[in-house]
């Protein structure tokens, strides 16, 4: 599959502050591209300089395999659409109307608003006024103006910021059924580690601006390998048997800590133990989450 979107070495510097480092990105054709972040880590700056909306202070953007640059900008982005902060809308008129303006400006035939409106679900609400719409109805309003033209790739900052649990749902299984049923390519960023473990099918995380890990959502998962915990009336006793065994063990709180192991070979350990008269109090299977790989990650903790 060829990348919708490369960015090398890209960098954004605001007065003497970096707010985007040096960051690689590699958007695949037909992806769910997941890109996460806590707050102020860099997505929007990033996704604003992918658009043409901020200059970079250094590095390259290719888009459709093509550097962007002053004189393509305009002809590429009108393959793309994008949902960036706060959709603005004229409450006074009707979604149908507000899709009506920005067809105009976008040089789209008026049939196709009817079809946007029907995959974001609002063709039974056209002909109501904006201004009485719901959080939820005015961001798939803002999605539909993305969508309009039929874009090739879709660029979607913080989606289902300010919805409530049903309006989250409908949002992500839109974003969801993008690809399969239209063939885009969705970016979509978010601080919310759940949205993106639901939509994504891959990730890049940022923090501080620097892009710590990219990869399919299967790697990521890979790194929450579970461990064995072990806790006995004697840990001392218990870690050197372990370590004459040659199995890996360290120390975690007042556990003994093993590698995925077996039910055959955790019973031979635990036989061994019971033959040494070392009391065996406890055992149980430890799973890293995705949220403890995010903190290893970043240092810092992300909204579930």
């Amino acid at each position: 599959m060829s990348d919708m979107i490369t960015t090398t070495g890209l960098c954004k510097q605001y007065e003497k502050v970096l707010r985007v480092k040096d960051l690689d990105l590699s958007v695949q054709e037909g992806a769910v591209y997941g890109f996460l972040g806590p707050n102020g880590a860099g997505k929007s700056t990033t996704m604003k300089m992918i658009l043409g909306l901020a200059r970079p202070t250094a590095g390259t953007i290719a888009v459709f395999g093509k550097k962007l640059s002053n004189r393509n900008r305009l002809s590429i982005l009108q393959e793309v659409g994008s949902l960036i902060e706060s959709p603005s809308y004229y409450g006074h008129l009707t979604g149908k109307e507000n899709l009506l303006i920005v067809s105009t400006l976008k040089g789209v035939p008026e049939k196709d608003i009817n079809r946007v409106l029907q995959i974001v679900r609002l063709d039974n609400q056209k002909e109501k006024k904006v201004s009485q719409y719901s959080m939820g109805m005015k961001q798939r309003l803002g999605l539909a103006c993305a969508l309009l033209g039929n874009p090739k790739l879709l660029i979607l900052d913080e989606p289902t910021n300010g919805l409530d649990p049903a309006g989250i749902q409908e949002m992500r299984e839109l974003i969801c059924s993008l690809p399969q049923q239209y063939g885009m390519t969705v970016m979509v960023s978010s601080h919310l580690l759940s949205e993106i473990d639901q939509i994504a099918t891959s990730v890049g995380i940022i923090s501080r601006g620097e892009l710590v890990f990219q990869g399919n959502m299967a790697a990521l998962r890979e790194r929450s390998s579970s461990h064995i915990a072990v806790r006995t009336l004697d840990n001392e006793a218990a870690f050197h048997i372990f370590n004459e065994q040659r199995v890996a063990c360290k120390f975690q709180e007042e556990a003994l800590l093993l590698p995925r192991l077996s039910d055959e070979e955790t019973a031979r350990y635990m036989k061994m133990l019971f033959k040494n008269d070392i009391g065996i109090v406890r055992i149980e299977e430890r799973r890293r989450s995705l949220e403890d790989i995010f903190i290893e990650l970043t240092g810092t903790a992300v909204s579930l």
